[in-house]
This record gives C-alpha cells, sequence and structure tokens, in this order.
C-alpha cells in the first residue's frame, strides 16, 4: 500500500474518530448544562470548528507556508491535547454521577429533578474546563522545557578504562510544525554543556522532509561528543523520507547506524556501540543479529533501538544495554496507561534476561504541544563497572 493511501485511510478514520469524541464534548459541555443561547451558540461554533480544524492541520500541515502552517499546527494539536484532558475528565465526571445516582436509588429515592441534574452537569463541566485549561497550560510550559535526567547502568563487561563513560540520549525530538529552530538551539546548548562522550539519537527525529526542515535542524551540527554523535531512525522517519534524511544527517556530522556497530574506547579496552532500523521499518527492520554480527562477545554492547519491543532480540543475542524510546512516557497523563498495550516498557531503566533497557520519555513531544504529568528528558546514562 502506498504511503498516500495509507495516509488517508488514517485521515479518514481519524476524522471519524474525532467528529464522535467532539460530539461527546458538545454533549457534557453544552447541552448537559444547558448553556443560554448565546453561549450555546458560541460553544456549538467552536466544538465544530476545532473537530474539523484537527483533521485540516494534519492533511495540509506540510503543504502550506510555513507562515500559515505553524499557527495552524499550534492551535489545533493544543486544542488536541486540551480535548483529551476533557475527554478523560468529563469521563470522571460521568463516573461521579452515575455513583450519585445509584445511591439515590438504595436510597429509595425517585428520579432526580431536572434543575439538580444540570447543576450537577454544570459543576462537572466548569469543574473539567477549570482543570483541563489549568493542567493544560502547565504542559505547554513543560513541553520546551526538557530536563536532563541522570542515569547509572552497572555493565559486568565494562573495561575499567571506560568506567564514567557517559552517554547523553536524546529521542522523539519530532522537529517539525511546532518543534523548530529556537527548541534545537536551545537543545544543542543544553546538551554540549553537558560534555558528553557520546551523543545517541534514537529516532523520531524530524516529522517532514528535509526540504522543509533543512532550516531546523541546522544547528544540530554544533553538537560535540569526544566520541562522536550516532542516530538511530524511527517509525517517524519513514514517513518523511529516510534515505534524503540519512545523506543529511552525514553533512551535519552525524553517523547513521544502520543494523551496523562501531567501536569505541582504545587499546586499553572496548565498547560495541550498534544501532539497528526502527522496529517497524521496511525490509529486513530491526535486525540485531546483523548489527552484532562478528563482535567479540566479551566486549560489552550498547545498543541503540527506537522501539524498547526490540529487546527481546537484543537480550537473546547478549546485548548489555539497549537505549530506546517511541514511548514518550504517554506524554499525557492518562495516556500512559495504554502504552505498555504496545511495549514492554514505558519509561526509565528496566531488565530484561540479562539486557539493561532504558526507555528514554522522549526530549520533544508529538501531536500535542504538552507534556502534562510526564516531563521531557535528556538522558545522561553513566556507564559503570559492575
Amino acid at each position: 500500500m502506498a504511503t498516500w493511501q495509507r495516509f488517508a485511510i488514517f485521515l479518514g478514520v481519524g476524522s471519524i474518530l474525532i467528529g464522535g469524541w467532539h460530539y461527546y464534548l458538545w454533549t457534557r459541555l453544552v447541552r448537559d448544562a444547558d448553556l443560554p443561547p448565546p453561549w450555546r451558540t458560541a460553544g456549538t461554533a467552536f466544538l465544530v470548528a476545532m473537530a474539523v480544524m484537527m483533521p485540516l492541520a494534519l492533511a495540509l500541515g506540510r503543504s502550506l507556508p510555513a507562515a500559515l502552517a505553524r499557527p495552524l499546527a499550534f492551535v489545533a494539536f493544543t486544542w488536541m491535547g486540551l480535548a483529551f484532558l476533557l475527554f478523560f475528565l468529563l469521563l470522571v465526571g460521568d463516573a461521579v454521577k452515575l455513583v450519585l445516582t445509584l445511591v439515590d436509588r438504595v436510597r429509595g429515592l425517585g428520579p432526580s429533578d431536572p434543575e439538580r441534574r444540570t447543576a450537577i452537569s454544570r459543576l462537572v463541566a466548569g469543574a473539567a474546563a477549570v482543570l483541563g485549561v489549568g493542567a493544560g497550560a502547565v504542559g505547554v510550559a513543560a513541553a520546551f522545557a526538557p530536563r536532563v535526567e541522570r542515569v547509572r547502568v552497572p555493565l559486568v563487561k565494562l573495561p575499567a578504562s571506560l568506567a564514567g563513560l557517559r552517554i547523553v540520549q536524546l529521542t522523539d525530538i519530532h522537529v517539525g510544525q511546532t518543534v523548530q529552530r529556537g527548541f534545537i538551539e536551545a537543545l544543542v546548548a543544553q546538551v554540549n554543556a553537558l560534555d558528553p562522550d557520546v551523543i545517541a539519537i534514537t529516532g523520531d527525529l524530524v516529522d517532514g522532509s528535509v526540504e522543509q526542515l533543512r532550516e531546523h535542524v541546522a544547528p544540530l551540527a554544533g553538537l560535540r561528543a569526544r566520541h562522536g554523535v550516532y542516530f538511530v531512525t524511527g517509525n517517524h522517519e519513514y514517513y518523511s523520507g529516510v534515505p534524503a534524511w540519512v545523506a543529511h544527517l552525514t553533512t551535519l556530522g552525524v553517523r547513521v547506524l544502520r543494523n551496523e556497530r562501531v567501536r569505541i574506547g582504545d587499546e586499553r579496552g572496548w565498547l560495541d556501540l550498534a544501532g539497528v532500523d526502527d522496529f517497524n521499518a521496511p525490509g529486513r527492520g530491526s535486525d540485531v543479529a546483523a548489527a552484532l554480527a562478528g563482535r567479540d562477545p566479551a566486549t560489552p554492547c550498547v545498543l541503540l533501538a527506537h522501539q524498547p519491543r526490540s529487546v527481546f532480540e537484543a537480550g537473546r543475542l547478549g546485548v548489555d544495554l539497549q537505549l530506546s524510546g517511541h514511548t514518550h512516557g504517554g506524554q499525557i497523563v492518562p495516556w500512559n496507561l495504554f502504552v505498555r498495550l504496545q511495549q514492554p516498557f514505558i519509561a526509565g531503566l528496566d531488565r530484561h534476561l540479562d539486557t539493561w533497557v532504558y526507555t528514554s520519555r522522549g526530549t520533544g513531544f508529538w501531536g500535542p504541544p504538552m507534556r502534562v504529568g510526564i516531563p521531557g528528558e535528556i538522558a545522561e546514562i553513566t556507564l559503570a563497572t559492575a
């Protein structure tokens, strides 16, 4: 199936879901709250406009001039995050109303009078709106301020000469309509201030073509690390033109690892740094066996793999540490509760067999420019002898 066909299906199904989602918001925020006519009209018009704007931003965002695309995307995707928060809060409100109704029935009371029902609906709608907007505003600020997360990982085979080696991991930056040059410039300065030994970018760097984003990724050429800057593809690179991005990143001084590895260290001791394509990449995809072929198993190995689920093959093949992203940690509570349906790990340091796996919450964001309860991160991984 061609890329445009997949996108058309995604857009069509998404539009239907967005319509149903906004209808639910309308019933709770407008209809059940029994808003007076002017507010009812305004609320209905606003929700219809937002329901149309979201798929419009997805469909046209990459083809519009930048002066139009960025504000359209920012408004539409900010509303996406706020609408998700409202949806969840209103569901909680529905549960509360259901409990109150059941209590009334247990007490032998008749149907509640319409005025009481309307008052409760207005209270729930008002509380959801205040909490949702407040959480959304805090989340927008948090999305543009990733924090340094320091993690120590003991490796049994690590030579003493490499003890203390620091890998700074960036992932899921999603340079595109809302993450642009200013964010990347600040990120590069923040990373360089850590004085890392290795910089690893574990996929989903971009959402757009080289032509569209060349200016915005240009600051990546300023990244500095003693043993180099490395990148592996994520699923979003395959929506954006992998060959062109691999070639362009090379011009920025970034080494792309595609089911291959490099050695880091000196005659006192070595570390294998391997990288694989995204788990769902066309063709051979995430081929850990190819990346590790012919290596000395006595040498410690760190694997860069966008999706945590590459760890099952990595564990079987004796990888010591896998660095992944993809999950965003959920990005917005309570979405994190559903991530485990698709990935074995959500965020933080975990273990599978004898393999450590660190799953970053992501440095940027996708979709809504907000992070609610799940901050973005720049992971500083320090390797230690066990």
